[in-house]
């Protein structure tokens, strides 16, 4: 069974530097293929941990590994432009965002921008050496790392859970 989050999680703010402990997830969508990365019980470090494929069974597959882990969280980047609106893609991860939040109820799942994350990974790839094979098979878990560790120091930084909240829940839980 999934995890209720802190009734007050959305309401409180944190000091900075505080951060609600326990475990989260990041979800990158992609096209093709969906980066998982999870993060410890302290919410210090994100990890890359998997790469699901985009399709039947995806939603399901993620909420299994929400389940498995105990999360209190998943973070599902948004892909928006430069400018930071939001176009096609941002319209259809929103599409997934949502249909992951009615099947991981309570557990809340929030939106945050991704801009630059898989530009940063691929380069971070590159610079250790993968080719481009190599990258491509772990490109979505790093950029997945990547968008929850931004998320982790955001919320570290300024005290308050980052990004938009999707489904936000009646009766204590947010």
């Amino acid at each position: 069974m999934l995890q209720p989050s802190c009734a007050t999680s959305e309401t409180r703010h944190l000091e900075p530097d505080a951060l609600r402990t326990g475990v989260r997830l990041g979800v990158d969508v992609g096209s093709a293929r969906i980066g998982i990365a999870g993060c410890d019980p302290d919410g210090l470090l994100a990890s890359p941990l998997t790469t699901v494929r985009r399709g039947r069974g995806d939603l399901a597959e993620i909420a299994a590994l929400a389940t498995d882990r105990h999360v209190i969280e998943i973070v599902v980047g948004l892909p928006t432009s430069l400018s930071g609106k939001a176009g096609q893609a941002a319209d259809q991860v929103r599409y997934f965002a949502e249909a992951l939040a009615d099947i991981t109820a309570p557990t809340p799942v929030r939106l945050v921008d991704e801009r630059f994350t898989t530009v940063i990974a691929h380069a971070a790839l590159r610079q250790g050496g993968r080719n481009s094979k190599e990258r491509r098979t772990v490109i979505d878990q790093a950029a997945a790392a990547l968008l929850l560790q931004e998320a982790l120091d955001a919320e570290r930084q300024t005290g308050n859970p980052p990004g938009e909240l999707l489904g936000a829940r009646q009766g204590g839980n947010s």
